[in-house]
């Protein structure tokens, strides 16, 4: 959760108003304002969540244990809290009637770039509550919405959420069921040196199963230790690639950027931040010199052989060949400088911190609905400075 300093700055970096700030204080101080009850479809229980510090309320395996389960693991995701205060909807019936309700959303959640309430259904409810009241809940562009549940808190510089179980990636959810019992192990069980055993293995061979890792390891860990440190994060697994019940199809990473490396990676080895243009050329790329089009047949660690198109081959050495590009004597068709531009972003990608990703990811975020055409219900517009910077 979380602290004093860590709040006011994210108070600030969010440009939250003085009321919405008084709302978001009396969440996280109240406790839930009612207590969830089971029913014939639906059972209720506690979740012990590590990142609240507490237990959370939800009275829905299909869909409310998901969102627990998806809140508590989301790196975005700062707090969650379940039954905050009631807020108030204002909407017409479908007769036209006037009606003005107290509603308590599933949630209230905080997370890194907005915050607001969130109300998780499943999809045949929706379905069902968009007949009978149409103006409180409705679906455009394949997305639910609750227009009065998004002017309330708009007027706060909110957001109001309705999700779907539509929405639920089910299979990063059997991935983190089956991994509760490690989740709410300690990881400090194990000593320091299997650790380092352990990440040294999957460093050496990156992407190796998981199927591998636990064969390999055998002879001085457990495979409830493996679990645990992939529950922990000490290697990384991408939850919502494979099954962990099948072992030889998950791939296992040093970590999640070593992970995105491993799917934008070239087939060669990994370049360093930066390449020479000797090293930009590649096998089959075509390249004009002195007007005549040649076709790189073999790339050496020190020449490259270059065929011409009545089958002559010249071999050139790299000093040479950087020289040519250099004084744009070779030049690189329009195709392979697209290669070219697409490694570069790939060494990028494959060099860049936890923290860089997550720059990118909230910003993709920002600029993803502009590009298409949607729009931010319920949440303030974003200013084009920003989205051009």
């Amino acid at each position: 959760m979380l602290n004093e300093n860590d709040l006011a700055a994210w108070y600030q970096r969010l440009n939250l108003n003085e009321r919405a700030r008084k709302i978001i204080d009396q969440v996280r101080s109240s406790e839930p304002t009612r207590r969830v009850g089971g029913g014939r479809s639906n059972v209720s229980e506690l979740y012990p969540s590590r990142k609240m510090g507490k237990t959370i309320q939800f009275e829905s395996h299909r869909v409310e244990l998901a969102a627990v389960y998806e809140m508590e693991h989301d790196p975005v995701t700062l707090e969650f809290y379940d039954q905050p205060p009631s807020i108030m909807l204002d909407y017409k019936s479908e007769n036209e009637r006037r009606l003005v309700v107290r509603h308590t959303p599933d949630f209230f959640v905080l997370r890194q770039d907005s915050t607001g309430w969130e109300e998780w259904k499943t999809e045949q409810d929706l379905n069902r509550l968009a007949q009978a009241s149409p103006n409180r809940y409705r679906q455009e562009s394949g997305c639910w919405r609750c227009p009065p549940g998004e002017a309330y808190a708009a007027q706060l510089g909110l957001y109001y959420r309705v999700r779907s179980s539509r929405e639920i990636h089910w299979r990063y959810q059997r991935n983190i069921q089956f991994l509760q019992d490690y989740i709410r192990s300690d990881v400090d069980a194990i000593s320091a040196e299997t650790r380092a055993r352990v990440l040294a293995c999957v460093c050496a061979r990156p992407a190796t199963s998981l199927a591998d890792l636990l064969q390999e390891t055998a002879s001085f860990t457990t495979a409830d230790d493996i679990y645990l440190l992939i529950a922990a994060g000490h290697v990384y697994v991408d939850f919502c690639a494979e099954p962990l019940t099948d072992p030889a199809a998950v791939r296992v990473f040093p970590d999640r950027a070593a992970a995105l490396g491993s799917k934008m990676a070239p087939a060669g080895p990994p370049a360093g931040n930066s390449r020479s243009p000797f090293q930009t050329l590649h096998a089959s790329a075509t390249v004009t010199w002195d007007g005549r089009a040649w076709t790189v047949a073999n790339v050496g660690d020190s020449k490259i052989a270059l065929l011409a198109e009545d089958g002559a081959v010249l071999e050139l050495s790299e000093t040479a060949i950087e020289s040519l590009l250099r004084e744009g004597r070779i030049r690189q068709s329009d195709a392979d400088r697209e290669h070219d531009a697409c490694q570069r972003i790939s060494d990028e990608l494959i060099q860049a911190s936890e923290e860089d990703l997550r720059v990118a990811n909230n910003r993709v975020a920002i600029v993803r609905p502009h590009l298409s055409g949607e729009s931010h219900f319920g949440e303030q517009p974003v200013p084009s400075r920003t989205l051009r910077r």
